[in-house]
């Protein structure tokens, strides 16, 4: 009984401390920190080993609980160069959500609880987590999550990334409804598969990412799309041509499971370029069937007509004899109607191309021209890109 009064105050505690020190300070004006400060991300360096490797076994793997591997690749700022030797520090519940310490803590750790540990990426900027879930605080509406900080060998201090959800957890979705995502390193959320009695989520984390003052940025031509490493948006567009015809189906909440492309135009078609781009598309999905869905999204915004653009999508189809690739179409990149809107899609780029896995947004292009060297380029993306675990279920929902 002792022991489960000071397990209490400790989670009491840790409600204070341990999340809500996850917040930017906003104490100091011009603060150039990287990530703006954080409370609490500065115990990484407590008790941390002098040789990390690229996966950690906590000490939660042997305990009570659904046993949980977390793996994933770090990334650089670009979303696509793996960064090596980054440390990742991690800290979370145990099976009853307490961040439950153990008495030879050292004192100042003990309100991250004793499951916690550290990953170093490899030469493939990849790491690996063996733990087990984390149970939600009890008493709360706060989702179950696993905390994360991060120290790159360049940067001077280390800052916190989006710590990790789980997509079916209950609690996450009203959660998300009061509070945002900072996509700080990339989107949190992570779905969960299922091997025998083992669950594995993949989550992979970009350096910088929306992160304050962080000193490297990228350069780009034409910004058209949301960033590598965040959630790609659920939209609705109107299917013409192909795989749900006749409806309004959003291709990520329907399809997100696998791979997608998402071949986006606006207000520039190349229609010469368009039908030999989805050509190479059609013979992609078909490759890949098991894995990939293929969509093309037109959304010109001028002379729009419903009912001109359904049949100009289904002229087209029946001309390249389209049997995998959706043809979809919206009044604009600007509709909130359809959402099409979340996408922040350039309207005046010629194209852009998302590649997403899981519903994460694992890579993108703007502006491709339909070259055999881009064909490959996307080939290949696509073969980097598909996931280990593909063959795996998922739990039901």
């Amino acid at each position: 009984m002792k022991q489960l009064i000071i397990c209490k105050f400790i989670f009491l505690c840790s409600l204070f401390l341990s999340c809500n020190g996850q917040v930017t300070n906003t104490t100091h004006k011009n603060n150039k920190i990287v990530g703006g400060g954080c409370d609490g991300c500065e115990l990484m360096y407590i008790g941390m080993p002098k040789e990390i490797r690229a996966l950690d076994i906590s000490p939660g793997w042997n305990e009570k609980g659904q046993k949980l591997i977390v793996t994933g690749t770090v990334f650089q700022l670009d979303g696509k160069t793996p960064a090596p030797d980054v440390v990742i520090y991690y800290w979370q519940t145990d099976n009853e959500g307490y961040y439950s310490p153990k008495p030879t803590m050292d004192e100042r750790t003990k309100r991250h609880g004793h499951i916690r540990g550290w990953v170093k990426t490899d030469v493939n900027g990849k790491y690996t987590i063996k733990t087990i879930r984390p149970a939600p605080y009890p008493n709360d509406v706060s989702p179950a999550h696993i905390h994360l900080s991060i120290k790159e060998p360049a940067i001077a201090n280390e800052y916190y990334t989006d710590e990790i959800n789980f997509d079916d957890d209950k609690l996450l979705i009203p959660h998300l409804k009061k509070y945002r995502q900072e996509n700080r390193g990339g989107s949190g959320i992570v779905r969960v598969l299922l091997q025998d009695s083992l669950q594995i989520a993949e989550h992979d984390i970009v350096l910088g990412l929306n992160i304050p003052n962080y000193p490297k940025a990228t350069i780009t031509d034409m910004q058209s799309g949301l960033n590598i490493g965040e959630d790609q948006p659920s939209f609705r567009p109107f299917h013409a041509f192909g795989p749900d015809k006749g409806t309004q189906t959003c291709p990520v909440c329907k399809y997100g499971r696998y791979h997608g492309i998402i071949y986006f135009v606006g207000d520039a078609p190349d229609w010469t370029a368009i039908k030999t781009w989805l050509q190479f598309l059609e013979q992609e999905s078909e490759k890949r069937k098991n894995y990939l869905k293929v969509y093309f999204v037109y959304a010109e915004s001028k002379n729009y007509s419903k009912i001109k653009r359904q049949a100009q999508l289904e002229k087209l189809g029946n001309e390249l004899q389209l049997k995998n690739t959706a043809l979809t179409f919206m009044p604009s990149f600007y509709d909130e109607k359809t959402e099409a809107n979340l996408n922040k899609i350039n309207p005046k780029a010629e194209n852009t191309f998302v590649i997403y896995k899981h519903r994460g947004i694992v890579d993108k292009y703007v502006n491709l021209k339909p070259t055999p060297e881009n064909f490959k380029m996307l080939s290949k993306a696509l073969d980097q890109t598909q996931g280990e675990y593909f063959h795996l279920p998922e739990p039901k929902y």
